[in-house]
């Protein structure tokens, strides 16, 4: 039986090995927002929330921006340790201030609720699991959205960043599809 302590210790040894494997993706420059440009142009006018990449994530700004023309879009604020995201109004030209973590957000702007979250992570498995940074902001976001209507959560993600097999917890929400620099991937049930 895998103990808490356990599960912890394997989560950071899975993160410090993906961190590592997406600085080298993020170095070597490859990443683009083409392919979830494709995936988003089938949901136009759907509300959609993206993030502002910081560190060595894969930039979605360009698929925002196109998003943005033709429906709300917007970028996670984190209101407190503990509690899902809310969702500040973005446009290319918003002000934007450093936020908690150093992520950047709109200075002003109406809250939204979004339809489709593309989510940023650390590693992803072809089963749709998700490591992320350990906050479980994206966790509690998603469960809480799902909730209420179903909400389709697009991980995004350098291809280097897949792992075989990832330490999940009954907690973590399922992504939907995966999106790298080369292609669309459909989690396998």
């Amino acid at each position: 039986m895998v103990t808490v302590v356990d599960l912890t210790a394997i989560k950071t040894a899975a993160r410090k090995a993906a961190f590592a494997r997406r600085k080298q993706a993020h170095e070597r420059g490859q990443g683009t927002a083409g392919y979830l440009s494709e995936v988003l142009a089938g949901y136009r006018g759907v509300s959609v929330a993206g993030y502002m990449a910081m560190r060595s994530e894969i930039d979605p700004a360009a698929a925002m921006a196109e998003s943005a023309a033709h429906g709300e879009v917007g970028v996670p604020v984190i209101i407190g340790a503990g509690q899902p995201l809310k969702f500040r109004q973005w446009a290319p030209d918003s002000v934007m201030v450093s936020g908690e973590f150093g992520a950047n957000i709109p200075e002003t702007g109406a809250w939204m609720t979004p339809e489709i979250v593309i989510v940023p992570l650390v590693a992803f498995d072809r089963k749709g699991g998700r490591l992320g940074y350990g906050g479980g902001f994206y966790d509690r976001t998603l469960e809480q959205l799902r909730a209420i209507r179903p909400t389709l959560a697009i991980g995004f993600a350098y291809s280097d960043q897949e792992a075989e097999e990832l330490p999940l917890e009954p907690t973590d929400q399922p992504l939907d599809l995966i999106v790298t620099e080369y292609g669309v991937i459909q989690p396998a049930p």
